[in-house]
């Protein structure tokens, strides 16, 4: 049985001034959340983003290709009630970032890691305040606490809206890191994807690219830009 889908009702989707912010009207009447809030975004190149994704619908509502749209709802309805809990949840990923556990073979995937990671984390340090120690293997080292608080902090200065992208930039690559090197410019999202692929990479170089795989890979990488984008067009 094929999954329904609401039929599109309006002809035209534009941004408007809204308390608190921007808003989106479809046909005059304004868009809400899936809990009946008010869709009011905090500036207007979120709401445009938001506003694109409603006109270029067809005949059928196809929500997977409304990303600023289910950013922005999660943002209003869910980070903005938890967002000590999202804070909590993404700081975690600080003890256990990507670029700080390393192969131990082959030497060359060893050097590529070096090469490419460790000029990350000494911008993590220098800029961030957060030198983060490295391992090699998987078994868990602890980091600096001091170290960890620096990026808590930064965290807890994000807006619902940005904490809502950037969460999607860390559990999308796995480093807390790449995604503060996004979110303040140090990398852009394409760089930063392509730095947290670095050991799949590898593996399709030396076995061959399975399409499944890749295809999957390819809907990762439309989300992370996605987040990039939405996070970069917030106050």
């Amino acid at each position: 049985m094929s999954e329904w889908r609401p039929k599109r009702f309006w002809k035209t989707a534009e941004v408007t001034e809204a308390e608190g912010g921007f808003g989106v009207v479809l046909d005059g009447r304004p868009v809400r959340t899936p809990g009946k809030q008010l869709l009011v975004v905090p500036t207007r190149a979120l709401a445009e983003g938001v506003a694109a994704e409603w006109n270029a619908q067809n005949d059928l509502l196809q929500p997977e290709t409304m990303p600023f749209t289910r950013a922005a709802n999660t943002a209003i309805e869910r980070v903005s009630a938890h967002r000590d809990a999202v804070v909590e949840e993404l700081a975690r990923y600080g003890a256990s970032d990507l670029l700080c556990y390393r192969a131990e073979e082959p030497a060359e995937l060893v050097d590529r890691q070096a090469r490419d990671w460790d000029p990350i984390l000494s911008w993590a340090a220098a800029e961030l305040g957060a030198r983060l120690r490295v391992t090699g293997g998987v078994v868990p080292i602890e980091q600096d606490p001091e170290a960890l608080a620096a990026l808590v902090a930064r965290l807890q200065a994000l807006t619902p809206f940005q904490l809502t992208a950037f969460h999607d930039l860390v559990a999308i690559s796995g480093s807390l890191v790449l995604a503060f090197a996004v979110a303040t410019g140090r990398l852009t999202a394409e760089e930063a994807w392509h730095l947290s692929r670095l050991d799949e990479s590898w593996q399709v170089e030396r076995w061959g690219e399975d399409e499944e795989a890749a295809q999957a890979e390819e809907i990762r990488r439309q989300a992370f830009l996605s987040a990039a984008r939405f996070f970069l067009a917030c106050p």
